[in-house]
């Protein structure tokens, strides 16, 4: 049971991201929350490479005799446009390194972090339709959320937070009291004295998740 916990926390690290980790881009259904942390790790680490994913890269460029100005050639940068080159490709790197190996194959084109931005928001970002159609989807799981046979308590606690998270970060709200009663009817059948007396005993109005989740895992504790 210890090593399923630690396998599924690894696998959120790799998606939320921690401080010293940025966060990954799996797939297109994970991309509103990838958007979101991604963007608040990137301000966190270096808020220039953020201001310049909105800006865009700057022109490295020369003003001939005419007063025309033209890109610089490489053979003629000087130390200072070498810095600007380097700092804007470690820039690309940054939020190329953000996606998978799989994702990183269709957006290779692109040659600045502005561009790569720009274009990861065209691909996955849902229009309209898409939005509700996900949304449809996540209200389907919510109502049929229930227990895996074999599957640990963590296990499911967090899966039903994956879920809510989902939800809320597509724009779905839902009473607390559904979200209570749907975790605690989610629970196995070997629960349903646990639950009767939680049910009897709490306040489902007033109780948050993380409260309701505690005293879940108080009962499990005091079973075992």
């Amino acid at each position: 049971m210890e090593s399923q916990n630690m396998t599924v926390h690894r696998e959120l690290d790799l998606i939320m991201g921690i401080t010293t980790r940025i966060p990954r881009l799996l797939s297109s259904e994970g991309f509103p929350e990838w958007k979101y942390r991604i963007e608040k790790y990137i301000k966190m680490k270096d808020f220039k490479v953020w201001r310049n994913i909105l800006r865009g890269p700057v022109r490295i460029t020369t003003t001939l005799a005419n007063g025309a100005i033209i890109d610089k050639d490489v053979e003629d940068y000087t130390d200072e446009d070498f810095d600007k080159f380097e700092e804007q490709e470690k820039e690309l790197a940054t939020l190329t390194m953000a996606l998978s190996p799989d994702i990183t194959q269709g957006f290779r084109e692109y040659t600045s972090v502005k561009a790569l931005w720009e274009a990861l928001i065209e691909v996955y970002e849902r229009n309209e339709d898409m939005n509700q159609s996900h949304q449809d989807m996540l209200r389907q799981k919510f109502n049929m959320f229930n227990h895996i046979l074999g599957e640990s308590l963590e296990a499911q606690l967090q899966r039903f937070i994956t879920l809510t998270t989902e939800m809320s970060s597509a724009g779905i709200s839902v009473p607390i009291t559904d979200i209570n009663k749907t975790l605690l009817n989610s629970l196995p059948k070997t629960w349903d004295m646990n639950v009767s007396v939680i049910k009897k005993t709490k306040d489902l109005n007033r109780l948050s998740l993380t409260e309701t989740m505690a005293i879940i895992k108080a009962c499990d504790l005091d079973d075992k």
